[in-house]
């Protein structure tokens, strides 16, 4: 059975090693499978919880414009979250699981949904850096070596561009409107700096996960390849807008033509991914009240599906 296994586990590399997709009804080892079904979960949480913080705006949007966007940036984030689920179930896990792992705290989503939103400008920012972050982290996992979720993202991404022009648009016409619309966004600028950064996970030494999600091509850039390329892009683009970097330690190196930047705050970082952030406990309880107020159509779809099953075996 061991040489059967060390065989199989054989093959599995030699593929992975040639650039070759792994499909649901695939071979795979248990830990690659555990790293995905961790992985995609862990997304398509973040995708649920990161609509509430725009959800919060979705009244107090300044223009009927503005809310309709708003209302479809959400509607989006709710759709992506299905396709990751559906890619999560397709490696033996269910929805029901997922849920109870979120809700019981098991698993985690991005900590950058654990940070307030309190202005306008905020929509702009989280267009703009946290999208933009996620574009530069799920373009290169698109790439990744298991289809479901490869082909899940290559729409999801395609969606989130839009979503960073809309939250760059929102910037743009705050800063052109004068001071103080300049102002506003400076100051959530400097709110949402580094949580974005913090998105990125922790240094490449210091993530337990990433020497096996780099060899089995599950992530194709290392956390802190994939960060600078966010600061330098990032750097640029403020300074254009005459926006001030919140970093006092911020320089270019002229030797590697990138902008070296202050460390993080991991203490900051560990606490609010263990539950100790802003707004941990109303992101969950959030979430838990529309759980528990959705329970209803789950049982309606249930039923009519036993119903539909029944009928189809008396029909047969």
């Amino acid at each position: 059975m061991s040489e059967n296994i060390a065989g199989l586990e054989a093959q599995f590399n030699q593929r992975i090693a040639e650039g070759n997709t792994i499909e649901p009804n695939d071979w795979m080892p248990d830990k690659y499978r555990k790293q995905l079904m961790r992985l995609i979960s862990q997304h398509a949480h973040s995708e649920i919880i990161g609509m509430l913080p725009e959800g919060n705006w979705i009244t107090r949007a300044p223009s009927l414009r503005r809310k309709i966007g708003l209302l479809a940036k959400v509607q989006d984030e709710a759709g992506h979250g299905h396709y990751l689920y559906s890619s999560a179930e397709t490696l033996g896990i269910s929805r029901e699981e997922m849920f109870d792992q979120l809700h019981s705290g098991k698993a985690k989503y991005s900590s950058i949904f654990n940070y307030p939103t309190l202005s306008w400008a905020d929509m702009g920012m989280i267009g703009w850096l946290v999208d933009g972050a996620a574009i530069i982290n799920q373009t290169t996992m698109a790439k990744c070596s298991y289809g479901p979720y490869s082909r899940a993202l290559l729409r999801i991404c395609k969606e989130e561009n839009f979503h960073k022009k809309q939250g760059m648009e929102i910037i743009a016409m705050l800063i052109a409107s004068g001071d103080k619309g300049k102002a506003m966004v400076q100051e959530s600028f400097n709110r949402f700096w580094w949580p974005t950064l913090m998105m990125f996970g922790p240094h490449d030494s210091n993530s337990p996960n990433s020497p096996d999600m780099m060899r089995w091509k599950i992530k194709l850039k290392s956390n802190d390849e994939l960060r600078q390329r966010f600061i330098d892009m990032t750097v640029e683009q403020a300074h254009t807008w005459g926006l001030t970097v919140p970093d006092p330690k911020l320089k270019f190196n002229e030797q590697s033509r990138s902008w070296e930047t202050g460390e993080i705050d991991w203490n900051e970082f560990n606490a609010v991914i263990n539950g100790h952030g802003p707004c941990n406990h109303e992101r969950m309880q959030s979430r838990l009240n529309a759980h528990h107020m959705g329970q209803w159509v789950r049982d309606a779809a249930r039923a009519y599906e036993e119903k539909q099953r029944l009928k189809n075996n008396a029909a047969a």
